[in-house]
């Protein structure tokens, strides 16, 4: 199953996919984790390449803002596949982006806070009301849903 964890820049997808990769591979299953930052040009042609030629096994946690909506289209193809939308005040994301070791610029954040399409989403998290811990359980649990009723709607 693909789970793409998206989110403007500070909201906690990165934070939030490596924890669950870790919390899924503890448990024995198989994970890949993608990220969108791994690339520099044609960034979601290329994750998406990636993605679409990746075992169908386990996990595949794709970490990416996602903030157009014909990237949604795009990976919505490669089912099955679940979107969680990670959601925080502007506040919030350029606080934690300031302390970020990779910080991107301010006004970058801002942009795409603004632009931010917001895709049909399986599960919305607001990461200004819950630690990464409480995120992960939440999708953790949604995962085991997801997995024995793939086709049923969100």
């Amino acid at each position: 199953m693909n789970v793409v964890i998206c989110g403007p820049p500070g909201t906690g997808k990165t934070t939030t996919t490596t924890e669950l990769g870790r919390r899924l591979e503890k448990d024995g299953t198989p994970v890949r984790n993608y990220h969108s930052d791994d690339f520099s040009r044609r960034t979601y042609d290329r994750l998406y390449e990636q993605v679409r030629n990746a075992p169908d096994e386990g996990f595949c946690l794709i970490d990416g803002t996602f903030y157009r909506r014909e990237w949604h289209t795009l990976f919505r193809t490669l089912e099955p596949v679940r979107f969680v939308r990670l959601t925080a005040s502007l506040e919030t994301c350029l606080e934690r982006n300031r302390h970020r070791d990779d910080a991107i610029d301010e006004q970058g954040v801002q942009v795409v806070y603004r632009e931010f399409e917001p895709p049909e989403a399986d599960l919305v998290i607001d990461t200004d009301e819950r630690t990464p811990r409480e995120t992960v359980d939440r999708i953790t649990s949604r995962l085991r849903i997801w997995q024995e009723s793939p086709r049923l709607a969100p």
